[in-house]
């Protein structure tokens, strides 16, 4: 009886360890590893919205959603960001340059550099993600190919008026695929901050709403309601 004593107390001191261990805690303040994309759903005939992964930075979590037309991006949405005002200047930006070069080879906006780096590595994480999903979606050279005629269908593009205004011209050019509107880009537009920061939030609108029903961006009404006559031309003008 006397053995078993030591025993247990060695059984005892033995698990405090395990009592007393707690995991330690990983750094929230940098994210190293390229976030993957974690959902993709497909919309209809070709257009594809990637929402990545959060990137957490010293500065507060990123996270987009991107919208593709195939392989050309349309829109650029984003979920999360740092809620710091250098971030909501260079966010309309860093969008208008990804909707201009058609990828994230774009320059990091002076004073919000970490936000810069983040939006970067998460809309080319999304991208590498869309051209994946196009390369398994198409069809093996065994399968038949769509006649021109069904392809003229299923996409056509539309330019819509060009509107004078004091501001300067804004002419938009229009994607359709079937009755859906699957992309937006701008063909002439004022050279003015303000427009360059509204364009973004204008293509994002048309393509939830589906028509030129949005709402005008503050700070750009000129630019706003040029705009959505030239999209409702477009519109118009593919019956």
């Amino acid at each position: 009886m006397k053995r078993a004593i030591p025993v247990v107390v060695l059984s005892i001191a033995g698990l405090v360890p395990v009592w007393l261990y707690q995991p330690s805690a990983g750094s929230s303040t940098v994210r190293t590893t390229t976030p993957a994309p974690s959902t993709s759903s497909a919309g209809s005939s070709g257009t594809n919205v990637v929402t990545t992964t959060t990137v957490d930075t010293e500065k507060g979590p990123v996270q987009l959603q991107v919208t593709f037309s195939g392989t050309e991006i349309t829109a650029v949405k984003m979920l999360q960001q740092p809620d710091h005002p250098q971030t909501e200047a260079a966010v309309p930006k860093l969008v208008a340059e990804t909707l201009r070069a058609q990828s994230a080879d774009i320059d990091t906006v002076s004073g919000a550099t970490i936000t810069s780096e983040a939006y970067k590595k998460s809309l080319q994480a999304a991208i590498d993600d869309n051209a994946k999903k196009a390369s398994a979606a198409s069809p093996s050279p065994s399968a038949a190919s769509p006649s021109p005629s069904a392809s003229a269908q299923s996409a056509r593009t539309v330019d819509g008026t060009a509107v004078d205004t004091e501001k300067g011209t804004v002419q938009v050019r229009v994607t359709f695929e079937g009755d859906e509107i699957s992309a937006v880009r701008m063909l002439q537009q004022p050279n003015h901050p303000q427009t360059t920061a509204a364009v973004p939030q204008l293509i994002a609108e048309t393509l939830e709403a589906q028509s030129a029903d949005i709402d005008t961006v503050s700070g750009a009404t000129i630019t706003s309601d040029g705009y959505k006559e030239s999209l409702q031309a477009a519109i118009d003008a593919k019956g």
